[in-house]
């Protein structure tokens, strides 16, 4: 496949007219005579997104623990510009849990977006910023527990998130740090613990600014403990219910573009219409792009990763360059998966997405070098 007259994201962080060549499911420097032609006039070509935290979509939600949802999740996911997926678990019980790795081990990738990891939400997570996770099956950490489950799901599981206040926190960092990333999340720390959690190996925020203590001119607390640190990094849901755009603006001042994830934590009723929907086996109320539990409490949200990269440029004030970047990039990096996918690079899987250069809405979808 070649396409033509797109502009190309690269992997400076610009864009440049320039043709893009793909053979089998490849990108390649150059294309053999009579390959198919794609006409990419006004739009963008930029690389298939990575998603790290969502729950669910069509009805369907990770912890279902069932091939039939996963691929439910995979086939939507990739009809909307997101190529590889690293969906995340609830707080449920290790008998739950370990069924829902099972499974994403069982995932061939035969078709839909490319389950390339999982991110463990819970359950290693504080009662007082549970959020609309289930306290009923909170649990502090457990190095041996987890072990047991990265077995269970054949090393996928890529980030392990945890309040580093909870009995037990630290030595879990000690423990796994290197082997996953480990990110601060639902959590009553103050600028101190984080700041002492960092220190022992956490390199990620989970959800940033949801689910912890806010910042005070007195009290830093967590986010300012990371933003701090040169290594760590954020996620940021930008579906204008999660974070007010000003505060989006000011996140990139204080974290710099390279440090920024955009994630989505879709539930499962992304891609249908308004009504009743579970997450985490409690109920959720959905209208619009809200989605909140019974007493109000925000429970993940109704869009998905390319709706908020579009929602940052559009209604936000973030260039596109940007936007691409912390939605396709970034993610890529913080999960270990750039050296195959991120950039539309020749050797590189070829994910990619044409984009109306006016809308920034979807003109095609590219996986594994076949036009979707």
């Amino acid at each position: 496949m070649i396409i033509k007259g797109a502009k190309v994201y690269t992997e400076e962080g610009t864009f440049a007219e320039k043709e893009v060549c793909t053979e089998g499911e490849v990108f390649t420097e150059t294309s053999g005579d009579g390959e198919k032609v794609v006409d990419g006039s006004g739009c963008y070509l930029i690389p298939g997104l990575t998603d790290i935290h969502f729950h669910g979509c069509m009805g369907k939600d990770f912890c279902d623990g069932t091939e039939e949802s996963i691929q439910v999740m995979a086939d939507y996911e990739a009809s909307q510009g997101v190529t590889t997926i690293a969906p995340a678990t609830m707080t449920f019980d290790e008998e739950r849990l370990t069924r829902i790795a099972k499974a994403a081990k069982a995932h061939k990738n035969e078709k839909g977006a490319i389950l390339c990891g999982i991110n463990m939400e819970g359950p290693f997570i504080s009662m007082a910023k549970k959020g609309a996770q289930n306290g009923k099956y909170i649990h502090k950490p457990d190095v041996a527990m987890f072990e047991r489950l990265q077995e269970a799901a054949g090393g996928l599981f890529k980030l392990v998130d945890l309040a580093p206040e909870e009995e037990g926190a630290m030595e879990f960092i000690q423990a796994e740090k290197g082997k996953v990333v480990l990110s601060i999340a639902h959590t009553t720390a103050d600028y101190e613990t984080a700041k002492a959690a960092i220190e022992a190996g956490v390199t990620h925020m989970t959800h940033l600014y949801n689910a912890m203590n806010p910042i005070n001119h007195r009290a830093p607390g967590p986010i300012i403990a990371a933003a701090d640190d040169a290594h760590c990094e954020a996620e940021l849901i930008c579906d204008n219910v999660h974070i007010h755009p000003a505060i989006v603006r000011n996140t990139f001042k204080m974290f710099g573009e390279d440090r920024v994830i955009f994630i989505s934590d879709t539930m499962e009723a992304a891609g249908l219409e308004d009504g009743m929907y579970e997450l985490g086996g409690q109920p959720v109320i959905v209208k619009g792009n809200r989605a909140t539990l019974e007493d109000g409490t925000i429970a993940g949200s109704n869009t998905n990763l390319m709706k908020c990269m579009r929602t940052a440029v559009k209604q936000m004030g973030i260039p596109l360059e940007k936007a691409v970047k912390c939605a396709a990039v970034n993610p890529a990096k913080s999960i270990g998966i750039y050296d195959q996918y991120g950039s539309i690079t020749p050797g590189k899987v070829a994910n990619a997405v044409l984009l109306d250069q006016e809308t920034l809405e979807i003109k095609g979808v590219i996986l594994k070098g076949q036009m979707l």
